[in-house]
């Protein structure tokens, strides 16, 4: 083998630094008194964060300053992450529970928007007999499923309404979910088959 080929050939068995492990590091050096290292997080995660927040509470104004807080708790304690999970998801049960105590103490109603669900999931009935309207049915159709959505949104809790969110928009694993909000993968999957149910059940009248 020539020496261009053998250096320019991976190494066997060599390990590929993850993400994980990127974020792990920044956040070794914040633990160890490198202050200024966290604005590196900052910076890497405020538009995911912001978009997470802004998913549960519908209003700009609320996300900002949500966000602004998740990143102030997480920073005050980043002192006990032992890494045994990624930043991100570390940061996102932060932001999501930051969201979640707003939403009870504030009494805001989170509202889907078409716009926010993909037709690619497949997941709802709703979405299929949108996907196979013309150009001209749509315009009414999705005026009449906003309605409906929020309307049916109104009557889940905030776990179910937040699984959903999670799942739906944020595209966010079982796993992942159950990570964020401290419960089972079953606990999930539980809220998710409820809150689907309840929502179809609530737009069948557009199903027939």
């Amino acid at each position: 083998m020539n020496l261009v080929k053998a250096i320019t050939q991976p190494l066997i068995g060599a390990k590929t630094i993850s993400e994980r492990d990127v974020d792990w590091a920044v956040v070794q050096r914040v633990q160890a008194g490198d202050v200024a290292a966290f604005d590196e997080l900052v910076v890497k995660y405020r538009e995911r964060i912001y978009g997470v927040i802004y998913n549960l509470t519908s209003n700009k104004e609320d996300s900002y300053d949500l966000s602004q807080e998740s990143f102030i708790k997480a920073f005050q304690s980043i002192g006990r992450f032992k890494g045994k999970s990624s930043f991100f998801t570390w940061l996102y049960r932060i932001a999501v529970n930051t969201s979640l105590s707003h939403l009870k103490k504030n009494r805001h109603r989170r509202f889907l928007s078409y716009e926010n669900i993909s037709e690619e999931t497949g997941s709802s009935d709703a979405l299929e007999v949108l996907a196979s309207k013309t150009s001209t049915e749509k315009p009414t159709l999705i005026k009449e499923l906003q309605h409906k959505l929020n309307e049916a949104l109104q009557t889940l809790s905030v776990k179910h309404r937040t699984v959903i969110v999670l799942f739906e928009i944020d595209k966010l694993s079982h796993q992942e979910i159950a990570e964020i909000m401290d419960c089972s993968v079953g606990t999930v999957r539980s809220r998710l088959h409820y809150a689907k149910k309840q929502l179809q059940s609530e737009l069948q009248d557009l199903l027939d």
